[in-house]
């Protein structure tokens, strides 16, 4: 039987550019990733994606376009990590470095993969042409992908 972990992402895309910060501690130590974690008790889904964008990055946003909702499995969990994924082109601030991770500006044709998650490179260009999505990717260890589908969808 699975338990089901509900977390956020936020991509900060600009024309030619996309933010990511680099993970300094916890889950995904050490990689490249968009901004996010889990949904606190008594928030709503894009509430906790916009707090940990803020937590995280020092950005704040009042325009979030749900694009992606990713499950992930990893062999020998019993725990489902159930990401909503955001995407945001407008926002307040600075990129500021937190305990958490430091933020980098990379232009779209620089996209640093070789130091992402494994899947990431399937479904980021999705987001990035505002392409709806779906996905399930099944992990053995945090660097090799097993299973996963990912398809396009209308509504998320």
């Amino acid at each position: 039987m699975f338990t089901s972990k509900l977390l956020t992402l936020v991509l900060v895309v600009q024309p030619q550019r996309i933010l990511l910060g680099m993970k300094k501690r916890g889950f995904g130590v050490g990689r490249w990733n968009g901004f996010g974690g889990k949904v606190q008790p008594g928030e709503t889904i894009e509430e906790a994606a916009k707090r940990e964008l803020w937590e995280e990055s020092g950005l704040t946003t009042e325009t979030l376009q749900k694009i992606g909702n990713i499950k992930f499995e990893f062999v020998g969990s019993t725990e489902l990590l159930d990401v909503h994924v955001f995407r945001t082109d407008v926002f307040k601030g600075d990129p500021t470095e937190s305990e958490e991770m430091r933020p980098e500006w990379f232009a779209l044709d620089k996209i640093p993969y070789d130091g992402m998650w494994p899947d990431d490179y399937l479904w980021l260009p999705l987001l990035l042409q505002k392409k709806k999505f779906q996905a399930y990717f099944k992990f053995e260890g945090h660097d090799k992908i097993v299973d996963y589908t990912l398809e396009e969808v209308e509504d998320v």
